[in-house]
């Protein structure tokens, strides 16, 4: 395991930005070593980014992120933190359940109209293609 590793190597590594590696820092999700210009960023700092990207693709946003890797330095710790993924995934999940339902219904509507055209314009004895 390396000790270290640059915000280029890691922008590089995780497809994104300096500049959101640096909103995460400005938000206290990670704090690198800083030498003069340059940030070091530590294994753990590594991991804790791994985490916040893996939060964000889940919809959690920086607050609830923030939320749930403070749990884990301090009381309830660890378990805490797991039940609280769990809850926050558990809402998630039904929000996106409930898009998807709402996609169906939304597809199923404009099936419905674009039908109700074709059988239209048959009646009318114009082309769709036209």
């Amino acid at each position: 395991m390396r000790d270290y590793y640059s915000i280029t190597e890691l922008t590089r590594e995780f497809g994104i930005s300096t500049r959101t590696i640096r909103f995460y820092e400005d938000e206290g999700l990670i704090s690198p070593i800083r030498r003069g210009r340059t940030r070091l960023f530590r294994h753990s700092d590594r991991q804790l980014l791994k985490n916040i990207l893996r939060g964000k693709r889940l919809g959690f946003s920086i607050a609830e992120i923030r939320e749930i890797m403070g749990m884990y330095r301090s009381p309830p710790g660890e378990a805490g933190q797991l039940r609280a993924i769990i809850r926050k995934v558990n809402l998630r999940r039904a929000e996106l359940e409930q898009k998807r339902r709402d996609i169906d219904d939304l597809l199923s509507e404009l099936e419905q109209t674009e039908e109700a055209c074709l059988t239209r314009m048959a009646e009318l004895g114009i082309s769709p293609t036209a």
